[in-house]
């Protein structure tokens, strides 16, 4: 099974990916984006995001259906915001026969934002804009049913959020 947790950034992927691993036995987390960073490196002319890489999307499948030969379910938590990358990527899972199940974690812009200055990321330093302006365009386009079942954030804690995503995967499973 591969578990599909998309989101804006600063929106709690990660921190529910941990939870949520902790909380299914057997599973494992595949984050794709250290590899997107390094494609993006090697690439000229450099893409402002790795996602535009047609070696990116066809890597991060082929990564997650061989973890998939060893550990299941794999937890991928990976913020999508074009609509056609992502279903690429559910295409190439969908090869190998096994379950996927797609959660968009949800909350209002301004808790995001909230969110990413905790963490250090502050609009208004440059290094961060990138982010921000993203997280910005990802909560408008994940309001859209194509980015999955969406999973409210705002006011629930990760733990919270991953049992309630453990629960989901569980019906899935029997």
């Amino acid at each position: 099974m591969f578990v599909l947790i998309n989101g804006a950034f600063g929106v709690g992927k990660s921190a529910v990916a941990r939870e949520l691993r902790a909380l299914l036995p057997g599973s494992v987390i595949y984050d794709p984006e250290p590899v997107g960073v390094a494609l993006q490196r090697l690439v000229r002319p450099r893409p402002s995001d790795f996602q535009d890489l047609p070696s990116w999307r066809r890597l991060t499948v082929a990564a997650a259906r061989g973890i998939a030969t060893l550990r299941t379910p794999v937890i991928i938590p990976m913020t999508f915001s074009n609509v056609d990358y992502l279903m690429e990527i559910q295409r190439g899972l969908a090869k190998s026969d096994r379950p996927i199940l797609h959660f968009c974690l949800t909350a209002p812009l301004d808790v995001v934002r909230e969110r990413l200055r905790h963490r250090g990321e502050h609009a208004e330093d440059p290094r961060w804009s990138w982010v921000h302006r993203r997280a910005a365009e990802c909560c408008v386009a994940h309001q859209s049913a194509s980015f999955g079942t969406h999973v409210p954030t705002e006011s629930r804690p990760s733990s919270a959020v991953a049992a309630d995503l453990a629960a989901r995967v569980g019906q899935a499973r029997s």
